[in-house]
């Protein structure tokens, strides 16, 4: 049996040797021969492995004689024959990094060898067998460098908990924290600006972020934790840091062809209507002085060219109605019930059209939410 798992490796190292010489065709084999780190190469090595134990779980010998089998040869479970089970389909059940664990098989089979047959039960997990103690790709939890140095903190409050030590579980990495947004210093226990301490016990600390409207440190949460105001807010000595309405003041800070929209610490200027020259907001009707072209009427900046049409559509559709009336009236003389019939759709028409016609259009609440947002984003 040992021969068959020998020949095995041999197939196995061909063609990883066979796939490095292949250019890659598709995205599969780029993900297959990607190279991963020693440490996670080994672990992705040793849970495939893993996941041929959890197949065979439940084997047994086939075949003969399985009770003198089970005598004679031991359990399955601990058997050559298993394990030749899990070494067929080994690392064929890898993506990621594919190549490079067969590589790792053809290496280490004989280590593997060694832990089935002699050491399950001093050392039962494979991983601290095979990737810590014998070929030392990582190292264990929360430990870090060529010499599995502990991290800060280590066992129970590696970086206070609130950061990661570099390297951990690795022979990579120099074990300093880093720290998670809002905490500093070596093991991550102190608040940098802008965050404050909400909460101390012991080594545990926990930080949260200021107001907004604090310009660096502040002692507790909401506008009055404050010690300074940023840029756009006014201090308060009742309320804190308020935002400074930019667009109330005497001189706006907007263009001519743009109104201002005040937001909290800052302001957005967005295009005024192409009707204004000049304006207070969005819309034809928020002008100061209407564009060239454009003439005010019913407070309303209006299209000259557009205006002479609308006049000459209004003319059309007057008589329009003119004509249906009259219509109306030649059927009546002829039948009264056509014409009650024909009248009623007349003035159903009549009453529709210059309701729609007269009723404003209501505000592009979305042009003016597009304009914000496009303003945002060329502030970043």
């Amino acid at each position: 049996m040992c021969s068959l798992y020998k020949s095995i490796a041999v197939l196995l190292s061909i063609s990883v040797i066979a796939l490095e010489g292949v250019q890659p065709s598709n995205n599969k084999d780029l993900i297959k021969q990607k190279r991963l780190p020693p440490c996670r190469a080994c672990k992705t090595f040793v849970d495939s492995f893993k996941r041929g134990m959890e197949r065979t779980e439940k084997g047994k010998f086939e075949g003969g004689d399985a009770a003198w089998e089970e005598e004679k040869l031991k359990s399955y479970s601990k058997s050559e024959i298993r394990l030749v089970e899990i070494q067929e389909k080994l690392c064929s059940d890898v993506e990621e990094g594919q190549n490079q664990c067969y590589s790792l098989y053809e290496q280490h089979d004989e280590l593997l060898e060694e832990w089935w047959f002699n050491h399950q039960n001093d050392v039962p997990d494979l991983f601290q067998y095979f990737c810590i103690e014998s070929i030392q790709h990582c190292c264990p939890e929360n430990h870090f460098g060529l010499d599995c140095k502990p991290c800060v903190g280590y066992p129970d409050n590696v970086c206070s908990k609130n950061g990661k030590c570099k390297g951990a579980g690795t022979r990579k990495g120099n074990g300093e924290c880093n720290c998670n947004k809002g905490y500093n210093g070596k093991s991550c226990n102190t608040c940098v600006d802008n965050f404050f301490e909400s909460f101390r016990n012991g080594e545990q600390v926990i930080c949260t972020e200021c107001h907004m409207g604090c310009a660096g440190k502040c002692t507790k949460a909401g506008p009055k934790g404050c010690l300074e105001c940023g840029k756009g807010w006014i201090k308060s000595e009742e309320k804190g840091c308020l935002d400074l309405n930019e667009c109330a003041v005497s001189n706006p800070p907007c263009g001519l062809l743009h109104f201002c929209v005040n937001t909290e610490g800052s302001y957005k200027c967005l295009d005024c209507d192409r009707s204004c020259s000049g304006c207070t907001g969005d819309g034809p009707d928020m002008c100061i002085h209407c564009a060239s072209g454009f003439i005010l009427r019913d407070n309303m900046c209006i299209d000259t060219a557009n205006e002479s049409r609308q006049h000459y559509v209004n003319y059309t559709r007057y008589c329009v109605y003119l004509g249906l009336c009259i219509a109306t009236c030649i059927i009546l003389q002829k039948n009264v019930a056509l014409a009650a019939v024909i009248g009623l759709a007349v003035a159903i028409h009549i009453s529709l059209s210059e309701y729609i016609l007269n009723t404003p259009p209501s505000p592009n609440k979305t042009q003016i939410a597009e304009q914000i947002m496009r303003a945002a984003n060329n502030d970043f």
